[in-house]
């Protein structure tokens, strides 16, 4: 009976948890989700997955169209797949402990100014996949930021929206609707942005016209392919680069 209880990504044998960011965590305890109609009110430990420091709240039922309250101590939060529409910027105030947001498949289309702005331990976040038309106010130690599959366009997307993520190791834009390449911090390994409507490139996009020696060891990745632009007419603009983009050449 007890198996029937657990979600897809607790193991009843191995007693451990895959995350979406592939982290393994073993598990000594934990409380089952008990999910019914009249559940609407419960505690969120109720509604979810709680485990020490992490809250699980995937495919909830009844519907979660809101952020869960979330205990003080959340370091990790996976409210994966639910029909969450907004985030305001009491969602997450009382829980400043989260190190990883993981809000992947909901319904999201508007993010307060704000919303983000105390998290000064989010180190990853995860809003893929849902219909977000223009970027938030990042926290400046995030290393892994993932908005793929949104209604992003360049307009949506602040000049120095990325600037000040100096930590920043992994920027996820694939699949939305981006005219034009966003500033991207030296600190960038794995770009993603194929499946965009980017047009061109030019010599300062990705290295430094007034500066020849200029080099960017750092960015190991980078996927342009399905853009319209013809990455060969640029040949100058990844002349700093370890590695050429993902594209069309011809």
């Amino acid at each position: 009976m007890i198996d029937k209880l657990i979600p897809h990504f607790l193991s009843a044998n191995k007693q451990s948890v895959l995350s979406p960011f592939m982290d393994v965590i073993e598990v000594h305890d934990f409380r089952i989700a008990v999910k019914n109609e009249s559940s609407v009110n419960l505690p969120t430990c109720l509604l979810c997955v709680c485990l020490t420091g992490s809250v699980y709240c995937e495919e909830v039922s009844p519907d979660m169209k809101t952020v869960p309250t979330l205990p003080k101590e959340t370091a990790y939060l996976y409210a994966r797949f639910n029909k969450i529409k907004k985030i305001s910027t009491k969602d997450f105030a009382n829980t400043l402990t989260l190190k990883r947001i993981d809000l992947t498949g909901n319904m999201i289309s508007e993010i307060e100014d704000g919303a983000f702005s105390k998290l000064s331990l989010l180190e990853e976040l995860s809003l893929a996949e849902n219909r977000l038309v223009k970027l938030p106010m990042l926290p400046t130690k995030l290393t892994s930021f993932n908005a793929n599959y949104n209604l992003l366009k360049t307009k949506g997307v602040k000049a120095n929206a990325f600037k000040k993520l100096t930590k920043l190791m992994n920027l996820f834009l694939a699949d939305n609707q981006l005219e034009a390449v966003p500033h991207i911090p030296e600190s960038v390994r794995i770009l993603h942005l194929q499946n965009n409507n980017i047009t061109d490139v030019n010599i300062d996009t990705f290295c430094r016209s007034n500066d020849t020696y200029y080099l960017r060891p750092s960015l190991s990745e980078v996927r342009m392919d399905g853009n319209p632009v013809l990455l060969s007419k640029y040949p100058d603009s990844f002349t700093c680069m370890k590695v050429l983009p993902v594209g069309r050449y011809r």
